[in-house]
């Protein structure tokens, strides 16, 4: 029956090679899966929301069911979100669904990004799918602050205008570029409608085409994976496609969904209703955007009061670094840095797809963990309101704690994780060498005592079995250069 089948559809022998594709059986690369079921469930909760989302900005008088907006002059796009969340059945359900998706979204691709730095997972032949995930990065922020943008409520139309202001801090061009972006003075009518076709055409268009080059690259590349016994650059050990791995992914999924779900309904995000309609001669008080352009705030907030005047044109260095100079550095840095760090390690010649253990590349974290705190204090930065009103502190005060802290911190945090992952590896090598305690402590011929040891039996996804020289006897560890003279080894099983 099945050798039937295979001739009228031969899936088993076209497909077969694909189906018994291996994929590493570890929690850490499951953060991808996130991001893609994310994806799914945004694109599913996006396409009911345009059935009832008006994106327009002509001026209605508001009629609907929540009674204190009840007479209120506002746009018709927030008019028609707000019905959204208390006419229609399930609304305010499925707009929160979308929102939480998004949160995570942009968190799952994050630690993804994440996941593949410390691990090395970035080098040779994997640097193109770096560059793409980096980019679907940096187009899910965009994608996440026009849907943001859309309600026209008091909070996100908070944001446009200083979305319009980091426009017009660009010399020259600035002027061109928000007359472009709105179609007129801010706010204008076309805002709306234009940031609509960007979130709902555009933008989604480019994550699905991207999400799929990244998805074939994958499967032709194979997977990287912990290094251990019987695993090497020339294979892949893990479950099937199918039907382990499609079983899995499956719950995976249905998890986030329920997860995701769970959370709309109990615990409200973005109530637009409280904020209000959009009005350009107000701002909310301790108004704060979606975490991921946190860091963009924060940075707007540090960076003190800075402005120059050439031939009568001012230049708003106080806006400009922050806001324009400082992102473009951060996704360069990005972009780059597998390339730079292959060429200073010389591991540019050859395949690597065995992932690396942190401790086992000091530089490597150190600088991750050093720009992971540095945003971490930007994001901080943020709501430096905020936190000098909850803990009752001065704002200036803390604004200047939070400048020093975002010098001094990357500083100390790279030192620190580079101590850390050598005193880490120089205690695995003693725990290999002289073996597990065992609590007993004997006492020798010579009248002195010594403690119990036996061999050690448990190892961790990617610990070595036999004992590897410590850092402090490798010269190559301090550069991140590997030492030709104690590679990395090759785990054998016991």
């Amino acid at each position: 029956m099945a050798d039937a089948a295979d001739r009228r559809l031969p899936v088993y022998d076209g497909g077969g090679p694909l189906l018994r594709k291996a994929f590493p059986d570890h929690w850490s690369f499951l953060l991808g899966e996130l991001a893609l079921y994310s994806l799914v469930l945004l694109l599913l909760t996006g396409v009911w929301l345009t059935f009832f989302f008006k994106p327009e900005m002509r001026d209605v008088v508001y009629d609907g069911s929540y009674r204190p907006l009840r007479g209120v002059r506002m746009s018709t796009a927030f008019a028609s979100t707000l019905d959204i969340s208390f006419d229609v059945r399930g609304g305010l359900l499925i707009r929160q669904l979308h929102h939480w998706a998004a949160l995570v979204f942009v968190a799952a691709i994050g630690l993804h990004l994440l996941r593949i730095f410390f691990t090395g997972a970035f080098r040779r032949p994997r640097e193109l799918n770096w560059v793409i995930g980096v980019t679907l990065f940096a187009i899910a922020l965009a994608e996440g602050f026009a849907g943001y943008s859309l309600p026209d409520d008091l909070l996100s139309g908070t944001g446009l205008r200083i979305a319009q202001g980091i426009m017009l801090s660009i010399p020259v061009a600035g002027t061109y570029l928000a007359l472009f972006v709105f179609g007129s003075q801010f706010p204008g009518h076309d805002m709306v409608p234009r940031l609509y076709s960007l979130h709902i055409l555009l933008l989604p268009g480019a994550l699905v085409a991207l999400v799929s080059v990244h998805l074939m690259l994958v499967f032709h590349l194979k997977h990287t994976q912990w290094r251990g016994p019987g695993r090497s650059n020339a294979n892949a050990v893990g479950k099937p496609l199918y039907p382990r791995f499609t079983a899995s992914s499956a719950g995976l999924s249905l998890t986030v969904f329920g997860v995701l779900s769970v959370l709309a309904g109990i615990a409200q995000i973005n109530p637009v209703w409280v904020y209000g309609p959009y009005r350009p001669d107000q701002a909310s008080t301790g108004s704060q955007p979606d975490w991921y352009v946190g860091f963009l705030e924060g940075a707007l907030r540090l960076v003190p009061p800075w402005e120059t005047t050439i031939a009568g044109h001012t230049l708003m260095w106080n806006v400009l670094l922050p806001a324009v100079v400082l992102p473009a550095l951060l996704f360069l840095v990005l972009y780059a840095y597998p390339f730079v760090e292959q060429r200073f390690t010389g591991e540019w010649r050859k395949e690597r797809h065995l992932c690396d253990r942190p401790r086992e590349r000091p530089v490597r974290t150190g600088l991750g963990v050093a720009g992971v705190t540095f945003y971490g204090v930007l994001l901080l930065a943020g709501g430096n309101d905020v936190i000098a009103a909850t803990f009752r502190i001065s704002v200036n005060s803390l604004t200047w704690v939070l400048r020093i802290a975002l010098i001094v911190a990357p500083v100390l945090a790279f030192a620190l994780t580079r101590a850390l992952c050598h005193a880490l590896v120089a205690a695995e090598h003693e725990r290999l060498t002289e073996g597990e305690e065992t609590g007993e402590v004997r006492q020798t011929l010579a009248g002195g005592y010594e403690a119990g040891h036996r061999p050690v039996t448990s190892f961790r996804p990617g610990a070595p079995r036999i004992p590897v020289s410590p850092p402090a006897r490798r010269p190559g560890s301090r550069t991140g250069t590997p030492d030709p003279e104690h590679p990395a080894p090759e785990h054998r099983g016991r």
